[in-house]
């Protein structure tokens, strides 16, 4: 909560006004940045990586010779559901970054942002099958969301044909960078590759593919590389990157750091054992392990708050006939 107050109101504007406001990378860089590959989701991913590196691994995650263990996660099609949900939003996100739905404009950045997405997935089916030798749905995910993210910046300035290959990049990118940082850094989600990584990819991108007509119509930046042979552009994005990551990165740092030698960033590790809806709620989110099998002894965990109660004890000896 003390993060999300200082990212929100100092952070994020911060950042969002250098780049989308006027401020120094937009008015004399000239950096192209649509609707938030950087300032909505690389600067997102940045302050993620300066809480993981303070906040250490979960428990189990490394064995004793280091090597990462899988957490899975406990349902997939609830991942696949809110994958769909994200990518229908992604039209508002992209799209709605126009201002408007009147004419074609609207129209032509959703239908760039649906080839992007649509191609990630390909890109993290086909990468997930040569590395792991399967087709992993966890991946597949991440290569949709992967794309969504790389499309954000330059979904207003390329043209369609651009779209399925920004995406692809992704997601084949978003595969490797995800089982490479699992090694060294316990990320349950990926974040740091389908926000941080692809975001990166996305704001480069504009450097090799905005159409000059789109940076005309838009009135920031040129063309990318593959239209003007000039690397300028590109170097436009590269510095945007790096200056959007080095400041956001330092101040999440040292934030999280006063953070964690004042109040505590982490759980004491019997908190993070039991897992924190019981802890903070009262309640198992997924109580699916816990209930009892027909015919069988039912012995509840001994819950903080069962302690208290008495409850461990009197329901201990129970039973439940099938």
């Amino acid at each position: 909560m003390i993060y999300a107050v200082v990212f929100s109101s100092l952070i994020y504007p911060v950042i969002s006004h250098w780049i989308f406001g006027g401020g120094w990378l937009q008015a004399s860089v000239h950096m192209q940045d649509f609707a938030g590959s950087t300032v909505v989701h690389l600067i997102g991913a940045t302050g993620a990586l300066a809480a993981l590196l303070l906040l250490g691994p979960r428990q189990g995650k490394y064995g004793g010779d280091g090597s990462p263990n899988v957490i899975p996660g406990h349902n997939m099609p609830l991942v696949g559901l809110a994958v769909l949900v994200l990518w229908f939003g992604w039209f508002g996100f992209n799209a709605g970054s126009t201002l408007g739905a009147v004419g074609l404009r609207f129209a032509d950045v959703a239908v760039v942002t649906n080839l992007a997405a649509a191609a990630g997935v390909v890109g993290a089916l086909v990468a997930s099958r040569l590395v792991v030798k399967t087709l992993d749905i966890g991946m597949a995910g991440n290569g949709a969301i992967a794309a969504l993210v790389a499309i954000t910046a330059p979904s207003g300035y390329v043209e369609y044909w651009a779209a399925p290959i920004i995406g692809v990049v992704a997601g084949v990118v978003v595969v490797f960078c995800i089982i490479a940082i699992d090694k060294v850094v316990d990320d349950p989600v990926g974040a740091l590759s389908a926000h941080g990584v692809a975001g990166i990819w996305g704001t480069l991108a504009c450097g090799l593919f905005t159409s000059p007509r789109l940076a005309e119509l838009n009135a920031i930046g040129d063309g990318g590389l593959l239209y003007t042979g000039s690397f300028e552009q590109l170097g436009r994005q590269a510095l945007g990157v790096v200056a959007a990551f080095t400041t956001v990165f330092t101040v999440s740092f040292l934030i999280f750091y006063a953070i964690k030698r004042t109040y505590g960033l982490r759980v004491s590790a019997e908190e993070e054992r039991r897992g924190l809806d019981i802890v903070e709620h009262g309640m198992w989110g997924y109580p699916e392990q816990f209930m009892p099998v027909p015919g069988s002894e039912y012995h509840p965990p001994n819950t903080p708050g069962a302690r208290h109660s008495g409850l461990a004890g009197s329901l201990a000896g129970r039973t439940q006939e099938g």
